[in-house]
């Protein structure tokens, strides 16, 4: 009995030490994990929230998650939630970088074409600003109203041009579509012939009645 006495609060103290020991070394790979998928997230959350925004939420929350864990002294909870984390970035990273590299494609296309269609508009007000006589389907303030509607699209293209610059390349596109409908209007107003490239899709034919 004695014995028993003598030996059950050792044991007692070297299993208090034994689950210390475990909790801390826990603690210690949760904090880890934590840094490593902060860090991960720090070096790509700007790319990802300016090309994929909507995928970039899930990340933040897993790190909340993760931090809410670990400070309720749940460090395996923590650990799981934060250890996958870097890899996660790592494909959003790779996805952002894709969409980046597909809107700049479309910027190029946009750039390439827009220029041509604004010159070609001024080049056609110039010369009917200077007529006597305008055509049949043109009158005056039809002519001043294809005017207003140029300069209106003129200065947005350079609007669109400082986006771009600035890096934001889904407003810079956002921005040029609006410019590529107000000059393909112009142009129609004013009786030239719109590029098909901006030439607004047709409406989807009607459905046959059964």
């Amino acid at each position: 009995m004695t014995a028993k006495r003598f030996w059950l609060p050792i044991l007692l103290v070297v299993f208090g030490l034994f689950v210390v020991s475990c909790g801390s070394g826990n603690k210690e790979a949760a904090t880890a994990a934590m840094k490593a998928a902060q860090d991960s997230w720090n070096a790509a959350k700007g790319e990802v929230v300016k090309y994929i925004p909507d995928q970039a939420k899930g990340v933040d929350d897993a790190i909340k998650g993760a931090k809410e864990n670990f400070d309720k002294g749940n460090f395996d909870a923590a650990l799981e939630t934060a250890k996958v984390i870097p890899d996660r970035v790592k494909a959003l990273a790779a996805a952002a970088s894709a969409k980046k590299a597909e809107l700049a494609k479309s910027w190029e296309e946009m750039s390439g074409g827009l220029p041509k269609m604004l010159e070609a508009i001024k080049s056609r007000l110039d010369i009917l600003s200077q007529s006597k006589k305008l055509p049949a389907n043109l009158d005056k303030a039809k002519l001043e109203g294809a005017k207003g509607g140029y300069e209106e699209a003129a200065k947005m293209w350079e609007d669109a041009k400082a986006a771009f610059a600035g890096g934001n390349l889904t407003d810079a596109l956002a921005k040029g579509k609006t410019v590529k409908e107000k000059a393909a209007a112009v142009m129609t107003a004013l009786g030239m012939e719109v590029p098909a490239a901006a030439a607004p899709a047709p409406a989807p034919a009607a459905a046959p009645k059964g």
